[in-house]
């Protein structure tokens, strides 16, 4: 699986004056953690930034560029901060994102065919976020089509189930798990998604690991092609990379139901049992649930 570091955004405590101020050395020092922490591609997110958005994406493209040619996301909802990062961007790009809404995908579909740059296509319409997995797949159908029209293969789209966190929008998660159960007979020629944290947002800190690392045992069982992570979850990176096939048997026979005697299983394996039936919505999520 594909790994894009989350860390490089404006929002990051560590590196939000360093932004600002456009001191370039923090923001080096972030690149080349996340890459030694065997990131495969950056997401750099700068939010709106209404103001200054072109020169801010410009800078701090070119900054990463100073120290690594590593594969670019750029995540930001300022269009002309969009283009100025792919113009920026040594290698191919990766929009994020581009939804279903038609203003965003008449805005930013020419973009990606002019700079040759894959897309995320985030399922989210103009009506909000989606209620199901078949109107995931709706949405998914309109993003793919119209990429289409500006003839965008379908190897650049990069189709992403909105993950929802857990703590409000339990039965939603449920309907994204679906969703990307359904992605290899919907677009076999897509490739796929998600921003991963987003499952344990709002919960407390010490319990979004765990969350976080059984929902991508999930639906990295549904073949997820990439997730955007945190960088320095070394165990989330061991799943990815294929290094806890135990631990993926494990979560696997719960999602098929069998019966498994905890009896005979370490602690952590019982925790991550009870982190999987709540992402099944067999228990009601709780911020105690490894408690019961």
């Amino acid at each position: 699986m594909l790994l894009i570091g989350e860390n490089l955004n404006v929002m990051s405590k560590k590196l939000s004056e360093a932004f600002f101020a456009r001191e370039a050395g923090p923001v080096r020092k972030m690149v080349e953690a996340e890459i030694k922490a065997g990131m495969d591609m950056i997401d750099v997110n700068i939010g709106p930034a209404r103001k200054t958005g072109p020169e801010f994406m410009e800078w701090i493209v070119r900054t990463v560029g100073e120290v690594s040619d590593i594969p670019l996301s750029l995540d930001t909802t300022n269009i002309e901060a969009m283009e100025a990062g792919l113009k920026e961007c040594k290698g191919k790009a990766l929009i994020n994102s581009v939804s279903a809404r038609p203003e965003r995908m008449e805005a930013l579909l020419p973009l990606a065919k002019r700079y040759n740059a894959s897309f995320i296509g985030l399922t989210l319409g103009a009506e909000g976020i989606p209620r199901d997995a078949n109107e995931r797949g709706l949405f998914a159908a309109e993003i793919i089509a119209s990429a289409s029209q500006h003839n965008i293969p379908d190897e650049d789209i990069w189709l992403d189930p909105i993950v929802l966190p857990i703590n409000s929008q339990q039965v939603q998660v449920q309907g994204c798990t679906e969703f990307v159960m359904m992605l290899n007979e919907l677009a076999p020629d897509c490739r796929s998604t998600c921003g991963l944290s987003n499952v344990s947002n709002g919960m407390p800190k010490h319990l979004r690991g765990i969350m976080n690392r059984t929902y991508l045992i999930m639906i990295k069982r549904y073949g997820m092609y990439s997730a955007i992570v945190d960088a320095f979850d070394g165990e989330l990176k061991a799943i990815a990379k294929g290094q806890r096939p135990g631990l993926e048997a494990l979560i696997h026979r719960v999602m098929d139901g069998e019966p498994v005697d905890t009896a005979a299983l370490s602690g952590e394996e019982v925790q991550y049992i009870k982190t999987a039936k709540v992402l099944l919505g067999q228990t009601l999520y709780s911020d105690s649930w490894l408690e019961i």
